[in-house]
């Protein structure tokens, strides 16, 4: 098992993560989160026992958090996550490794956009939540990876969000509304070992 603590530079302090890469991993998954969750380091820690390569990153540093609008910044998101994919993409560890990306909330729409930028490096894309419609058109029509939406039972605004989002994507897509109680890990692995989806 390797760990390895990561840090890319941007303009108001360094953005940080941590990669988990196991003895022979298959697959790299990376959690792009604009803050973090408190159940994020539980869902690294059963991805990884399953055998998959996790890159745990953030897209605000801490200075950027102190506003109260930061995770909404849509465009910013979008920029933050592909110079995260760049970094993977020249990683000796990583490169190889087919790449899904894992968001939830408001880095939702930027993770749509930044994988139609990057259809040639990731393979599959999961959304915890977040309005996807604030993707835009153009990205939802563009966006080749296969997509899985997930629900909380309680999620009031991001189901018609994706009624909206979906009558345009180009792709692959399923949504599932979890049940009250409902592991999104199992919901997720599932779907991984769907063919098509990386």
């Amino acid at each position: 098992m390797l760990h390895r603590d990561l840090s890319l530079p941007a303009a108001h302090g360094p953005l940080y993560g941590r990669l988990a890469l196991p003895d022979g991993a298959g697959k790299l998954l990376l959690i792009a989160r604009a803050h973090r969750r408190p159940d994020d380091e539980v869902l690294a820690d059963a991805l990884v026992g399953h055998g998959i390569a996790v890159l745990d990153m953030n897209l605000l540093s801490s200075h950027e958090l102190q506003f109260a609008d930061a995770t909404q910044n849509v465009p910013r998101l979008s920029e933050r996550l592909l110079d995260v994919l760049e970094l993977i993409r020249i990683d000796g560890d990583l490169e190889r490794l087919p790449l899904t990306v894992l968001t939830h909330g408001d880095s939702t729409p930027a993770a749509i956009r930044a994988a139609a930028r990057r259809d040639a490096q990731v393979d599959a894309l999961i959304c915890h939540g977040g309005l996807a419609d604030r993707a835009g058109l153009q990205s939802l029509q563009l966006l080749t990876a296969p997509l899985l939406m997930l629900f909380e039972h309680d999620d009031d605004s991001g189901p018609p969000a994706w009624e909206r989002a979906s009558r345009h994507l180009g792709g692959p897509h399923a949504m599932h509304r979890l049940a009250a109680g409902e592991s999104p890990l199992a919901v997720m692995l599932q779907w991984l070992k769907t063919p098509g989806t990386g």
